[in-house]
């Protein structure tokens, strides 16, 4: 049966125990300084361990960051899909037979369901609706004034930008837990080689290894 994966916690305590009890105790010290695990040696360990800590910290912090960056994108798009929505109702009435106006829009049709479809359909309706002084004065009889047409395409802009912090957010998420994990592994490299040396040292004191967090078999 294969064993589950250890945790990043579990790792992290397996190392932090038995580097620290090492460095605590004058007897372990002493017998694994003998096989070349000096102080200066696990201290230098002890500084990984702390530079690991630093990156699990980071890449908690970058994804905090990725959420709050996907619920500001939400929020927005939820805002700009209301106001198009309305919008494109009203102008489907107002061109109704109108082949022109209704291509410049894009009034037929469904509507895109992903975020750069959607982006796309709404920013050229803006685009051509502001640009197209005819399709304007039309609107504007449908209680729709440039103000409100240029608050409206805000809202699209708004999204953009928020997907645009969105997708730097994940890469910085993405590129924090890529940090962690090289670093995380050299951690694990270095107590895998620790534990075979604590063993040989401790071999006639099984106590003493087990303070470092390694139960000896019985």
């Amino acid at each position: 049966m294969t064993r589950p994966a250890k945790s990043i916690d579990q790792r992290l305590l397996e190392a932090q125990v038995a580097i620290d009890n090492s460095l605590h105790s004058p007897a372990i010290l002493e017998a694994v300084t003998l096989m070349g695990y000096d102080q200066a040696r696990l201290q230098t360990a002890r500084a990984l361990y702390d530079e690991v800590m630093a990156l699990v910290a980071a890449q908690k912090r970058e994804y905090g960051e990725q959420y709050e960056a996907t619920a500001t994108l939400q929020a927005a798009w939820d805002a700009a899909d209301l106001a198009y929505k309305r919008t494109l109702k009203i102008c489907r009435v107002a061109f109704n037979g109108k082949t022109k106006a209704q291509k410049t829009l894009g009034l037929t049709g469904s509507r895109k369901k992903s975020i750069s479809g959607w982006l796309e359909q709404a920013t050229t309706f803006y685009i051509n609706l502001l640009g197209t002084p005819d399709l304007m004065t039309a609107l504007a009889a449908y209680g729709y004034d440039q103000a409100k047409l240029e608050a409206e395409s805000a809202l699209v802009q708004a999204v953009q930008a928020a997907k645009a912090t969105q997708d730097r957010e994940r890469g910085e998420a993405q590129e924090a837990t890529e940090f962690r994990d090289a670093k995380l592994d050299e951690l694990d490299r270095w107590i895998a080689d620790y534990k075979v040396i604590a063993e040989i040292a401790l071999s006639d004191s099984p106590q003493q290894l087990e303070q470092l967090g390694w139960v000896v078999p019985s």
